[in-house]
């Protein structure tokens, strides 16, 4: 039948594409890789380092689900041909929706998987920190800020990411002025690097009693947490710590108590702080980590060659400066200015829907880079 058959041909032109993410994953490698990490646990004293133990098992886990997730793929992709040449030959039409359904999914399992290829920054496979401070603009930007916020944890479900709560400063009489989360899960940092910089939202403000349209701006910081294995050096006298009252929820004994702390880096001026837990050392321990991993950032991206060199970053959340614009109202659009990548649905956006914009993003980046990679080759 007809429409067997040129679903046939549509999923048999993926065929060359599977085939050359197993290239592109290194499969054969991973497998050798494996393989030796199982050895290496199966090695008496092997738990004598528990620290070590504990991250060489992680990382096996993490690439026997590499491989779990690439066979997976290909079983679907024969199990999809199967059932629509068995549809075919009995000329079954009740069979056709299913089998187009099927047919979608394994085309979208690829393009998830051909993405996490991209992902090959030195610290994108680590969990991400997101900072969100509103803009000049009062309660509107709180707002807005909030609603990024809420934003980013929808998106966060949809993956399967743990969300936990870091720090949050809550707005005068809405909203937010300041956030920050922890996003945990593999590639996390990876993925959500893209969404760092200022996000401009245009609407009818709900705090206006007039109905007039505003415009709010309200920024995003991406860092990846970085643990022990990763070395900076931060001189003691070089931080100051003020320690406050818990602000957010949390329970009395939070609120209590001076648990909560702030940390000032006084040569770049970089401020981090933590009052999610119920303990001040444990508080400083989560602000150091969130300021390691500020500076590191920074000096990753400014291409600097010593933390010492970073003299401390400053940028305006308003117009211009904008990575992304969302507007609610005269029409409804969201739109990134960096890969022009845009959709109308901006609710959906709103409720998480973001693989679009970093799908963009990271495809735009990677061919960035093959094209800096060509120059060099050139010059």
């Amino acid at each position: 039948m007809v429409q067997f058959e040129e679903l046939r041909l549509k999923l048999q032109a993926l065929e060359p594409d599977i085939r050359e993410l197993s290239n592109a994953l290194g499969l054969e490698k991973l497998k050798m890789e494996i393989e030796q990490l199982e050895q290496r646990a199966s090695q008496p004293g092997f738990w004598d380092d528990v620290e070590n133990s504990q991250k060489i098992l992680q990382k096996t886990g993490t690439l026997k689900n590499k491989v779990a997730e690439y066979d997976a793929l290909v079983t679907a992709y024969e199990d999809t041909m199967a059932l629509i040449e068995l549809a075919d030959e009995e000329e079954d039409l009740s069979l056709l929706e299913e089998a187009v359904s099927e047919c979608d999914r394994v085309k979208e399992t690829l393009e998830a998987q051909r993405l996490q290829t991209l992902l090959t920054g030195e610290y994108d496979a680590k969990n991400a920190i997101l900072t969100f401070h509103a803009g000049a603009g009062g309660t509107e930007a709180q707002d807005w800020a909030m609603m990024l916020y809420r934003m980013y944890c929808r998106w966060a479900e949809r993956h399967h990411f743990k969300v936990k709560e870091v720090d949050y400063l809550d707005g005068e009489e809405a909203g937010l002025k300041s956030a920050v989360l922890l996003i945990e899960g593999e590639n996390a940092y990876g993925y959500l690097k893209s969404e760092s910089g200022v996000h401009r939202l245009v609407r009818v403000s709900p705090f206006d009693s007039s109905g007039r349209r505003h415009t709010s701006f309200a920024s995003l910081e991406v860092m990846p947490e970085i643990d022990n294995t990763i070395q900076i050096e931060i001189r003691p006298e070089d931080v100051q710590m003020d320690v406050y009252r818990a602000s957010g929820a949390g329970g009395q004994k939070v609120n209590k108590t001076s648990s909560a702390v702030r940390l000032t880096h006084k040569p770049t001026g970089i401020v981090v702080a933590s009052q999610v837990e119920r303990s001040q050392y444990q508080n400083r321990e989560i602000a150091m980590m969130m300021l390691k991993s500020k500076l590191l950032e920074i000096k990753e991206r400014e291409h600097l060659e010593k933390i010492e060199d970073i003299k401390g970053v400053h940028k305006e959340i308003a117009w211009g400066a904008q990575i992304r614009s969302y507007v609610f109202m005269p029409y409804t659009m969201v739109k990134d200015h960096r890969t022009s990548f845009e959709t109308g649905n901006v609710g959906a956006v709103m409720d998480g829907d973001l693989d679009g914009f970093i799908n963009a993003y990271l495809k735009a980046a990677s061919l960035n880079q093959l094209h800096e990679d060509f120059s060099e080759e050139d010059a």
